[in-house]
């Protein structure tokens, strides 16, 4: 169980690395579906290793990420916004 918590860390941690660099990189835009969630996956798979592992910061600042990006998602869907 200990190496499932610890990929996801490793892969949270590359989504959201990776949404950033294409967003800065101006292959994707900030506003659209698919940086957020690129974004909320990222967030919700390192929140749960920083639970796992007792990093009680991290895992509370990637809470407020998740649910950043959520709200994000469902505003876009209920405007239409495709991604």
């Amino acid at each position: 169980m200990d190496l499932l918590f610890e990929v996801a860390g490793w892969l949270g941690a590359g989504l959201l690395l990776l949404g950033y660099g294409l967003v800065t990189a101006g292959r994707l835009p900030a506003g659209g579906v698919a940086y957020q969630v690129v974004n909320l996956a990222g967030s919700l798979a390192l929140m749960a290793n920083s639970a796992r592992n007792d990093a009680w910061p991290s895992a509370g600042l990637n809470l407020v990420w998740a649910v950043i990006g959520a709200v994000a998602l469902v505003r876009l869907v209920r405007i239409g916004v495709s991604a």
